[in-house]
């Protein structure tokens, strides 16, 4: 989670300079396409390379790999501002694949292999993701059984992964593997960078209840074969790593929660302004303002815990005490979120269940909000932990 010191590059001007970027592009490239990619089952390839040509992508990577160094405020904004505008969670999943897959890559892979996985991924042309969990699995990764022997040079991995975001056109792997078959615990487990394209690869779609224009696949590995080279760090470092990751991922996924709540709460106040019941707008009715303030008191404590947050993981302030913060962090966004959608589909009425309505769409997105990256009850847990409790 350390981050270079370049929080005060970013003035308040910066941020929002960034936020109406991102929310024009929002409105523009991702909002009116999204029910087509929810039919097609993945977004456009083209939209990497136009989030790389504005410097989404590369936002908090290093310049000379083709990035831009930003804080947590700046990447927290923008996931913030596509989320609320864009409306979708299957989108930001695909198109942002790369912010679980590459941070490994960059925290503890050599010079060499940042060099040649991460400025394709920067520049839109190739995709990145992230395989962890497997079948049975879940959030324990410490038993996890895919292998990766060495033979020579070379390392051999069999094993299989699920629910992989990006996992049918990912072109780079960041694959968690037991490098110490005789390991049945944490120790033993590397990680690794599998290019897409390695024979032995097969890859099943999975069909879910959101996220419908996220590709996400089984991955079976058969007698795969990488060089050794690609191996992230050091061998057996890759319990530490992984857990590293979650927080920043966690952190992320609060901020696109946050956002969603707020689109939540924008199309139900829209329609209730524009809805007549008995020849009244919806709006003018109490209970419905009622509603609206329930939304928007959830929705200004998400963004006040957030802002706080960001600020302590800018400030390298990110101790056990943060580590707590973000989970319990994380399970708030997302019951906010939760609470949001359904309110607004609950005031929309017979629209708020009709494809095509951004509350729907997130209602069906609420639940993988709440479970990945952690599930609620593993969050408590972890945190709990944390405060030595």
């Amino acid at each position: 989670m350390k981050t270079p010191d370049i929080s005060t590059a970013f003035t308040a001007e910066d941020l929002q300079s960034l936020q109406t970027t991102v929310a024009r592009f929002a409105r523009q490239a991702i909002a009116p396409h999204v029910s087509a990619w929810e039919e097609a089952g993945e977004i456009d390839r083209s939209l990497y390379t136009q989030a790389a040509s504005l410097g989404l992508l590369g936002l908090g990577y290093p310049e000379h790999l083709g990035g831009t160094p930003a804080p947590w405020s700046a990447r927290n904004a923008m996931s913030q501002s596509l989320a609320r505008y864009g409306g979708s969670g299957g989108v930001m999943a695909s198109l942002f694949s790369l912010n679980i897959g590459l941070p490994p890559v960059m925290a503890h892979g050599s010079t060499e292999l940042q060099a040649e996985v991460v400025p394709p991924v920067l520049r839109g042309e190739s995709i990145a993701a992230l395989a962890i969990t497997e079948p049975g699995g879940g959030s324990d990764v410490a038993s996890l059984r895919t292998t990766a022997v060495a033979d020579g040079t070379d390392y051999v991995i069999d094993g299989e992964k699920i629910f992989i975001t990006s996992g049918l056109r990912a072109d780079w792997i960041t694959l968690a593997v037991r490098t110490d078959p005789a390991s049945k615990g944490a120790s033993g487990i590397s990680m690794v960078a599998v290019p897409g394209n390695t024979p032995g690869i097969s890859r099943t779609r999975l069909h879910k209840m959101g996220w419908h224009s996220s590709d996400t696949a089984h991955l079976r590995f058969d007698k795969v074969r990488v060089p050794q080279r690609l191996r992230i760090g050091d061998e057996g470092a890759g319990f530490k790593m992984i857990m590293g990751n979650f927080n920043g991922e966690r952190l992320a996924m609060s901020a696109m929660a946050l956002g969603f709540a707020q689109a939540c709460f924008d199309e139900a106040l829209s329609w209730s302004r524009q809805r007549q019941t008995f020849g009244v707008a919806l709006i003018d009715r109490q209970v419905i303002r009622h509603k609206m303030m329930d939304m928007q008191m959830r929705i200004s404590s998400t963004q006040a815990w957030v802002d706080a947050v960001t600020r302590q993981a800018d400030a390298d302030q990110c101790g056990a005490a943060w580590v707590a913060e973000v989970c319990l962090l994380k399970n708030h966004a997302t019951q906010t979120m939760q609470f949001c959608a359904d309110a607004a589909v609950q005031i929309l009425g017979g629209m708020g269940f009709m494809r095509g309505t951004v509350s729907e769409r997130i209602y069906r997105e609420v639940k993988v909000m709440m479970i990945g990256g952690g599930a609620e009850e593993i969050m408590k847990e972890l945190a709990a932990k944390q405060l030595g409790i």
